[in-house]
């Protein structure tokens, strides 16, 4: 049986866990479940202390999405019943801010559906970006699709402080996801925006038929792409996707999955995003023993569990919401 807590201090100091070392986290036993969780601690606490940053999506844009990634709900082969509506305005988006900011939300994220952002989504976004730094001081961080180097230019010139583009899954697992656009595309977008200094934000999908090996690819070519903010998406398999009815994920595998990426990406903020509700159940606060970072509220296309309880949870850990420096003054 593996040491996990001098495996993690050695993490501390610089090793790089190889393959064998990775997969025998996912593979552990159960009973090996909470040394593994006690080690990620080990190594979250000596860079995050027990501060978590909240975080919370607004969806800019539901639906109408051309391309066809079996995950997704507002995607051109999904039938699933969602909203659909066209760019939300301005004011809509600065509403959400406000919300955030009294919510004690820290990062705020602006989604919208689609291929990449015309530009009149990228001129809505940049002119309420200005006026949310100025009212709230929130960390924004925008998830509009493929990138192009204005464009990039442009949200970074308006305040926007992070991109989200996520690998979603291996290289070698992408195609049975989507053949709508490439691997390379996506690792191409975070590289435009950490090109143009948007903090690069990419994670994964779990659960959606890959491999351990896959797995565990996806937390390698993170810390290539040198990801400062990783999203770890636990597949909520929505009627009318293509992967509509996969359910391969169990708590245990989910906690397991977080503190590897922890080990491997030791620097990193983890956030436990999409999914965390319907797959980590009960064992939801241990997840934040390995991640320092969730988002509160609900998702895209689907609810998350009401915000009263995150913050009960977060109390009951004894951690701490990471706040703005206007939020700290303001509440």
């Amino acid at each position: 049986m593996m040491n996990w807590n001098t495996l993690a201090h050695e993490v501390i100091e610089g090793k790089i866990l190889n393959d064998e070392e990775a997969m025998a986290i996912l593979q552990a036993e159960d009973d090996e479940l909470l040394p593994i969780m006690q080690g990620a601690f080990i190594i979250r606490k000596h860079y995050y202390g027990k501060k978590v940053k909240l975080n919370m999506i607004i969806n800019a844009k539901s639906g109408y999405c051309p391309e066809n990634c079996g995950y997704c709900s507002q995607s051109s082969i999904s039938s699933a019943p969602i909203e659909k509506y066209p760019f939300i305005t301005k004011e809509e988006l600065l509403a959400g801010a406000k919300q955030a900011f009294e919510n004690k939300i820290g990062t705020y994220c602006i989604v919208a559906s689609g291929r990449g952002p015309t530009r009149k989504d990228v001129r809505v976004v940049s002119e309420a970006v200005k006026e949310i730094k100025e009212k709230y001081g929130l960390k924004v961080c925008a998830c509009l699709g493929l990138l192009k180097e204005d464009q990039a230019e442009q949200l970074k010139d308006a305040g926007v402080d992070r991109y989200n583009h996520n690998l979603n899954t291996s290289s070698r697992h992408h195609d049975f996801i989507t053949t709508s656009h490439s691997y390379e595309d996506r690792v191409n977008t975070v590289e435009i925006a950490k090109k143009h200094g948007l903090s690069p934000c990419s994670g994964a999908i779990i659960g959606m038929k890959e491999t351990k090996e896959d797995v565990i690819d996806i937390a390698r070519a993170l810390r290539t792409l040198d990801a400062d903010s990783i999203p770890i998406n636990f597949l909520n398999a929505i009627d009318g996707t293509k992967l509509a009815g996969t359910k391969e994920l169990n708590p245990r595998y989910c906690l397991k999955v977080l503190a590897m990426f922890r080990y491997i990406n030791p620097t990193k903020e983890i956030r436990i995003a999409g999914g965390r509700e319907v797959n980590l159940r009960s064992l939801q606060p241990l997840g934040l023993y390995a991640a320092n970072s969730i988002f509160v509220g609900d998702y895209l296309t689907t609810a998350g569990q009401e915000e009263n309880q995150d913050y009960a949870m977060l109390k009951d850990l004894g951690f701490e919401i990471e706040l703005g420096e206007k939020q700290a003054a303001f509440l």
